[in-house]
């Protein structure tokens, strides 16, 4: 059955391959075809297995098993988010506190939704602060409307608040120019803060903390500050820094 299927979407990438070559409807000038990497089969192996954890329950399984088995700990908060939260190293930020990293490289607000419950509530945490939406403006999973990403975040939110757990909704961070990797194109500033605008609104309509982080790290122009981030959208250790006690504060308020 997997080889069939591993089989199927190997004709599948070739018929897209096929559908790319004639959509061009004309000679090249020159011969400079795409780098293909080795071997086809393989890379429709790997794409098999990315299809069946398209939402990633497995990255942090083990991990939740364990602190359900130890049971809940005071004051314990869940980081939920993308690569932003991913690459923070919470034991530097916030040293002996019992919080737990559950960001995930890449992902939406809608891959998120799916993974509440094992990467959330069962852990039973007394707060959750959720940074996410900047890959969603970027089109990471397809296309979305600003209301279903609201929706997205409007349903985590019930979903914690109807467990007893404390939420925080974090302003999505700036983006820029200034490094090699323009972010603005791929990532409207504009649309950052549309979204912003409405977490702001709905935290207060949801009874959460608004955490904002956007005015932490933003310079005079709105743009992520020179030199607090390598690639203008992930924060470096200068940008987590200023982040860390916005955070702090955040969490103290959320479990007063």
């Amino acid at each position: 059955m997997r080889i069939a299927l591993v089989l199927r979407i190997t004709l599948a990438l070739f018929a897209c391959a096929l559908l790319s070559v004639c959509a061009e409807a004309q000679l090249a000038t020159t011969y400079q075809p795409p780098s293909a990497g080795c071997c086809l089969l393989f890379q429709a192996q790997r794409l098999t297995g990315a299809l069946e954890d398209w939402n990633q329950l497995g990255r942090y399984h083990a991990d939740d098993l364990r602190l359900e088995a130890a049971g809940p700990a005071a004051g314990r908060v869940v980081f939920m988010g993308d690569s932003i939260t991913d690459f923070w190293k919470l034991d530097v930020s916030f040293p002996g506190q019992p919080y737990v990293n559950r960001g995930i490289s890449g992902q939406t607000t809608e891959q998120m939704l799916v993974r509440m419950f094992p990467d959330v509530i069962d852990l039973k945490p007394a707060a959750m602060i959720i940074l996410a939406g900047t890959n969603d403006i970027a089109g990471n999973t397809g296309p979305e409307t600003a209301r279903m990403v609201e929706e997205n975040l409007q349903a985590m939110t019930e979903l914690a608040e109807a467990h007893g757990i404390k939420v925080i909704l974090c302003s999505l961070t700036p983006v820029s120019d200034y490094t090699a990797h323009p972010q603005t194109a791929n990532r409207p500033p504009q649309d950052i803060l549309a979204i912003n605008r409405w977490l702001r609104s709905y935290a207060q309509q949801a009874h959460a903390v608004y955490c904002d982080y956007f005015d932490a790290v933003a310079d005079a122009k709105g743009m992520f500050r020179e030199g607090y981030s390598n690639d203008g959208l992930h924060p470096n250790a200068k940008g987590y820094a200023l982040m860390a006690p916005v955070a702090a504060a955040c969490i103290a308020r959320a479990l007063k």
